[in-house]
């Protein structure tokens, strides 16, 4: 296999970029070259390592046989989401909408820490093998039947490999940009080693090569930075953050003399958004390969640990070398102009913001190519490749067992797990060929949740929430969506400047009507079975006054289903998440503020988020599960 990416790498890597090198003077030293093989081998020797072990049952191939620590969860977790598309999003971000525009996705660290303090654990303890699963355990009937399969497809498939092909997107400029390659030399050349460890080393070397990604994503992300930044045309970071393309983008938080930039930046991500909208590592209540990387640690405390070392990673630290390079890239390249004029090459309909970031890895001397692509590519198999597993774990549990064979052989399941990796990744690759930009994308995934993250949040505690509820708030939400999103009536009512009412009330509107048909739909049909209801609540003990009924009707029957030595740790949860924003959120804002030289700010607010820090230690022993 090594022999295999060694002749792919020359034949198409090397040829498509020399077609540029001599345009940028860009060269790849033997250093580059060996820092780039050797990283790809490693990778293929671990997927080779476990591929024994991860084809012996499917638990190991999508689970890893539940007994996975924190601390790997945790990191594979931040290496997922740092994938080849994030850097270019938070590029297209900055360049258009200041440091302010990620709080579009800096809102979600709400919802990240109400998953770690009150849904990893529920979570854990359902012991279900997917996410999906979940609904066959919590509702019942043939409803709950269709919900699993239909979301096993509809998230397994058509939502995984938009994902994906975002991701593979972001590849597809890189590529072209520092490489020289057309769009189909990087498809192949990227895809195919990323999807060959993920086919065998299933879930387990997913999980091993992610820590190798995370420290060569690292690396090479703050790496780039400090040399871009550190620029002649830049001038360093005094100069950079004085020149007048960037002293307009620097603030954390919006203009708030200007009414539109807040509602859209801040206030409808914060007060909506964050609970509203299902998004792809951001589940409201936790899900999709969040939840895969729980339902695999050891315990609920190792779910509990694993999620939050995975919010403080992502929210506080991991942007800032990105929003540097962004900022800098404003002042090399101030426009798409100049963009286009640095590389006309680039097709117009791959021509976007976004195409900043990899523009300016090509500054990157001699001798850093090497790292720098190596963090690049890591950042995208990390990210592929979880998505491949969780994808695949999807089609072959919520579909293929529970609907076409249920007789299935453990080893028949990793062979069908197997075959579905290599096809989600050819899907995902031909989509991307046809794709445009990666905030495109993000804006398409946002309003095509927008309005079922309540569910999540509620089905865990409110017993009256049935199946119908999320078939009929997945079915408004799309159809709005695709609705609002290709045909005129979206145009009419919220173009930017032609609509009847704002553009950024779009949103707002698909949430609102989509709550008002789910919870509609909820009191119109019939609660649960009461065994199923009963049946959730003596093995999750979610508590609360949401299941009270249930518990008094099961007492009234004289059936115990509830456990007395557990109370209800949702408020403690509440409160630990509260203090956990608190934390993160000043973390995040004094890193920025150290950066910028505003040291008397950065250390007050240091002060602060250690103050949180002090007070969540005290509330986390009332989160945390006893073991026994």
């Amino acid at each position: 296999m090594t022999v295999l990416f060694n002749n792919i790498l020359s034949g198409l890597w090397i040829n498509g970029y020399f077609g540029i090198l001599n345009k940028k003077k860009m060269e790849l030293l033997g250093i580059d070259w060996a820092i780039i093989v050797s990283f790809f081998s490693i990778s293929l020797f671990i997927g080779v390592w476990v591929s024994k072990r991860a084809g012996s049952s499917s638990s190991e191939f999508f689970l890893s046989g539940r007994n996975m620590p924190w601390w790997l969860l945790g990191v594979s977790m931040v290496a997922t989401t740092f994938s080849t598309d994030t850097p270019n999003l938070v590029t297209d971000i900055v360049r258009n909408n200041g440091v302010a525009g990620n709080w579009v996705w800096w809102a979600f660290l709400i919802t990240g820490l109400l998953t770690v303090f009150v849904y990893a654990k529920l979570w854990r303890k359902s012991n279900v093998k997917t996410d999906i699963e979940f609904y066959e355990f919590r509702y019942g009937g043939p409803p709950a039947g269709f919900l699993r399969k239909f979301r096993a497809l509809y998230l397994g498939i058509l939502f995984n490999v938009i994902t994906m092909s975002s991701v593979t997107l972001a590849a597809i400029k890189i590529g072209g940009i520092m490489l020289g390659l057309e769009p189909w030399q990087t498809v192949i050349s990227a895809g195919l080693v990323t999807v060959a460890f993920s086919t065998l080393g299933g879930f387990r070397g997913v999980l091993y090569t992610d820590l190798l990604l995370f420290v060569v994503a690292m690396a090479g992300s703050i790496g780039a930075a400090y040399y871009l930044v550190n620029l002649p045309e830049v001038g360093g970071m005094t100069a950079l953050l004085n020149h007048e393309n960037v002293s307009d983008k620097l603030s954390i938080l919006p203009d708030f003399s200007n009414t539109e930039a807040v509602i859209t930046l801040m206030i409808i991500p914060l007060a909506v958004q964050w609970w509203s909208s299902w998004y792809p590592g951001a589940e409201p209540g936790g899900g999709g390969y969040i939840a895969q990387r729980m339902l695999a640690s050891k315990d609920e405390n190792h779910a509990i640990g694993a999620t939050f070392f995975f919010n403080i990673m992502h929210y506080a630290l991991r942007p800032w070398p990105w929003i540097l390079v962004a900022l800098a890239s404003l002042v090399v390249f101030p426009d798409l102009a100049s963009i286009k004029e640095a590389f006309p090459n680039i097709a117009d309909d791959k021509l976007g913001h976004d195409l900043a970031y990899s523009a300016m890895l090509v500054k990157l001397p001699a001798g850093w190519i090497g790292l720098v692509l190596a963090s690049l590519i890591a950042a995208y198999m990390s990210t592929i490749s979880t998505q491949l597993n969780w994808g695949s774990s999807y089609l072959v549990y919520d579909f293929y067992q529970n609907q076409i064979n249920p007789d299935a052989s453990e080893k028949r399941l990793v062979a069908v797990g197997r075959w579905c990796t290599i096809g989600l990744m050819i899907l995902s690759a031909g989509l991307a060929l046809l794709l445009q930009s990666a905030l495109q994308i993000f804006d398409i995934l946002l309003t095509f949740g927008a309005g079922t993250g309540l569910i999540f949040i509620l089905r865990w505690f409110w017993w009256r929430i049935n199946a119908w509820s999320e078939i009929s708030a997945m079915f408004a939400s799309g159809i709005l969506s695709i609705l609002l999103k290709t045909t005129p009536v979206g145009a009419y009512f919220f173009d930017e400047e032609m609509g009847v009412l704002p553009y950024w009330s779009e949103y707002l509107f698909v949430v609102l009507v989509t709550s008002a048909i789910w919870i509609a739909v909820t009191y119109l049909t019939p609660a649960e079975d009461k065994s199923v209801l009963r049946a959730f609540y003596q093995k999750i003990q979610p508590g609360g006054p949401g299941w009270k009924k249930v518990v008094e009707e099961a007492a009234a029957e004289k059936i115990n289903i509830t456990d007395d030595s557990t109370g209800w740790s949702v408020p403690s949860g509440i409160t630990a998440m509260l203090l956990g924003c608190g934390m993160i959120y000043g973390a995040m804002f004094a890193t920025g503020y150290w950066i910028y030289g505003e040291y008397s700010r950065a250390a007050l607010i240091t002060l602060i988020s250690l103050v949180f820090a002090g007070l969540l230690v005290r509330t986390w022993k009332k989160v945390r599960v006893k073991v026994l």
